[in-house]
């Protein structure tokens, strides 16, 4: 028998893509890969097929015999325990999985009635990709941020989510905790820095990227990116302290501009006294993939399966 095989599935705004993870060999099958455009304002079908077409491609590029099972890095809100869309609307996407169950869609699309499908929020299976594979690696007490049009974040404990822990902030996660005028969502954000930049200079951007390139060139620019890490790092900082935090991995869109806000960072953090290790996402979407893989490694699935009800 060939080794056991999951498929680990991340599910964004615009698309979604997959891969196959060997769990014996804990590894990720890059000729697995596969990727779809998704429109989140579709109809319930539109998307479910998306899904099911996805999954369909990435297990025609395996041995079907040995797919065990399958884990899906899902947006919130979502009932990761059973599976079913919460989606009503406030984060405007993805509304037409309200109340739908989207493990027996699957199953039914797919024709894998014993197939098991779980459920993860997105930004925890990016944290415990990097655990089992990437920048968290061998480390205790961590913290895993993507930095994107949302916050992401989770604490891990030896790689399992934190979530009610009064060393934790609420849900165990930071983006709706209070920021300046609003939450740190609306400011540790894609649309936090354009929106910022436009009430500067008058100009709208793009995106992250736009702004970047201004960077070179654009004082304005420059000294929000450094607003950014300065801010980013007293936001952090008393969680950092709680949790005892070992090391912090950053993954999203506006972490590949890190050079921009990196310096101003670590300096606000050296002012808090903290010595933590700060590190980069190398896997990215990568991490997600492993993540919702690992809910099929039977040992791992055990430890966080008591997790989801509160995430």
């Amino acid at each position: 028998m060939k080794n056991p095989v999951s498929l680990g599935i991340d599910v964004g705004g615009s698309h979604a893509s997959c891969a196959a993870f060997d769990l014996t060999e804990k590894r990720l099958i890059p000729e697995s890969i596969s990727h779809i455009p998704l429109n989140n304002q579709g109809s319930k079908t539109e998307v479910i097929d998306g899904f099911a077409s996805l999954i369909q491609s990435c297990v025609d590029k395996i041995n079907a015999d040995c797919l065990v099972g399958i884990g899906i890095a899902m947006p919130g809100p979502f009932d990761y325990v059973n599976g079913i869309g919460l989606f009503t609307g406030e984060n405007a996407k993805f509304q037409c999985l309200n109340n739908v169950n989207v493990e027996l869609e699957l199953k039914e699309r797919l024709n894998l009635p014993e197939i098991p499908v779980r459920f993860i929020n997105d930004a925890t299976a990016f944290a415990i990709g990097e655990y089992f594979l990437g920048q968290l690696k061998g480390c205790k007490h961590t913290l895993a941020i993507t930095l994107g049009t949302g916050l992401g974040s989770a604490f891990l404990s030896d790689g399992v989510p934190v979530i009610t822990d009064e060393k934790v902030p609420e849900n165990g996660c930071i983006w709706h905790l209070p920021f300046e005028k609003g939450i740190a969502d609306d400011y540790f954000s894609t649309r936090g820095l354009v929106n910022r930049y436009f009430e500067h200079s008058g100009t709208k951007l793009k995106g992250v990227k736009e702004l970047a390139d201004l960077a070179r060139e654009n004082s304005l620019a420059m000294e929000l990116f450094q607003d950014f890490g300065e801010k980013l790092a007293l936001f952090l900082a008393p969680w950092i302290k709680s949790f005892q935090v070992e090391a912090v991995v950053f993954g999203g869109n506006i972490s590949k501009a890190s050079h921009l806000f990196n310096d101003a960072m670590n300096e606000q953090l050296n002012k808090e006294g903290l010595r933590v290790q700060i590190n980069y996402s190398e896997l990215q979407e990568s991490a997600a993939f492993v993540g919702g893989a690992q809910l099929l490694n039977k040992e791992f699935w055990n430890l966080v399966k008591g997790q989801l009800k509160y995430m």
